[in-house]
């Protein structure tokens, strides 16, 4: 059995900072992992004054991205799909988006490729946003929405014409950039009494983390594939300069020692689950039939575990 997952992302550059090392993970232990973008980034600026490509961005950006976004794919070693929608921007002060873009459009449009996508590709598990979308970007609020419609729908016999039904297993979202992670990384810094500049710059970069009310249900340890991760974010260099001080901050050896994990919240579940989990996959049984699929619960009681007390992470567990 090969176990499939999709990541729905909104813009290119996403997937390589959530979720990246955990892809790379999943592929080199031979499940097919499949990144959606749902936009071209067309309404992105470039991040990187030092940018190489500058006269390529200035000339065609959208274009730029997509060869950024086909050297992340590379790194990682994952499928990558576009669905085409065009790049909204932030929302102006009345709140209105141009005409055309991803969010402005009707969600039971919008998620029509995506669902036609999942019965093709068949994934057992998907990762997406939280209703906030990570950050409130409309796209990623948008992603959000369509994630969820295509989660209900698309093992359903709405939109016959897209192909014959595909129940997805599990649903996550995306938690990558959590308390525990920034928690633990601060905690390290002060027991190996680090120069005080670069405290104070990750107390300011981790520092809103901090602030989230922990939701981890699935902590997965990919500490050896943070280079990797890494690579993939460095291609998309519109965004991301190689020395970006929010992302590149952490000494690398101290978050592997520290928080050598990405994690998500699973949302729901067609397949019985034990809370906490390390791997995406737990509890899918080839075995299992679409039918059975079909019949079963929500097997996630959201109320039986406390994230932050039961998940918790203790510097002595992270470095072991």
């Amino acid at each position: 059995m090969t176990l499939r997952l999709l990541a729905v992302h909104a813009h290119p550059d996403d997937e390589s900072s959530k979720g990246a090392a955990t892809y790379a993970s999943y592929v080199e232990r031979g499940a097919e992992v499949m990144v959606v973008s749902c936009t071209g980034g067309e309404a992105g600026d470039v991040l990187n004054q030092g940018l190489e490509s500058r006269r390529h961005a200035e000339r065609d950006l959208p274009g730029l991205r997509r060869l950024e976004m086909r050297a992340a794919q590379d790194i990682l070693g994952v499928e990558h799909r576009w669905l085409g929608y065009v790049d909204s921007g932030m929302a102006r002060e009345d709140g209105s988006l141009d005409w055309g873009t991803f969010a402005s459009i009707p969600v039971e449009i919008s998620v029509r490729p995506l669902i036609r996508l999942i019965r093709s590709f068949r994934p057992h598990v998907l990762v997406t946003y939280d209703e906030n979308g990570g950050y409130p970007h409309p796209d990623h609020i948008r992603t959000h929405l369509m994630s969820l419609e295509a989660w209900q729908s698309a093992g359903t016999n709405a939109y016959p014409e897209l192909g014959e039904p595909w129940l997805i297993s599990k649903l996550y979202y995306d938690r990558t950039m959590n308390a525990e992670r920034a928690q633990s990384i601060v905690d390290r810094l002060a027991e190996a009494d680090a120069e005080p500049t670069l405290r104070g710059t990750l107390e300011k970069v981790l520092g809103w983390m901090k602030e989230k009310p922990s939701t981890v249900t699935t902590r997965l340890e990919v500490g050896s594939y943070f280079a990797r991760r890494d690579d993939a974010l460095r291609a998309h260099a519109s965004q991301v300069a190689p020395d970006d001080e929010f992302f590149f901050s952490v000494p690398r050896e101290l978050e592997r020692t520290s928080y050598p994990y990405e994690g998500y919240e699973l949302v729901a579940s067609r397949v019985p689950v034990s809370i906490p989990e390390t791997d995406l996959f737990a509890g899918i049984d080839e075995a299992t039939t679409q039918d059975e699929l079909r019949t079963a619960g929500d097997y996630v009681d959201h109320a039986a575990f406390d994230g932050t007390a039961e998940l918790s992470i203790g510097l002595e567990e992270a470095s072991a």
